[in-house]
């Protein structure tokens, strides 16, 4: 469990919703947390029978609100990521 010092710190970044889109399949949009990245984003990859350790890059990179590297990344994966309308 993270302490509440490291939450007010980092903004507590993993209490967003941001929205993932896959590219590859019309229609299909998700919100999840920062946590929920790696299990949505790997199980769509599976569906093609594919892996990539970006995935957890990825959500590192959202998680750090690194936006630019996040965009990157998604472009390899083929999925669009953007923090969801509250």
């Amino acid at each position: 469990m993270r302490s509440i010092a490291h939450m007010v710190r980092r903004g507590d970044m993993t209490a967003r919703t941001y929205q993932l889109t896959d590219r590859l399949h019309a229609g299909r949009t998700v919100q999840v947390s920062a946590d929920g990245i790696v299990t949505t984003v790997s199980a769509w990859l599976a569906e093609l029978g594919a892996c990539s350790p970006l995935v957890e890059d990825l959500a590192l990179t959202v998680r750090d609100g690194n936006w630019s590297v996040a965009h990157a990344i998604t472009g390899c994966l083929s999925i669009d990521v953007a923090v969801a309308a509250a």
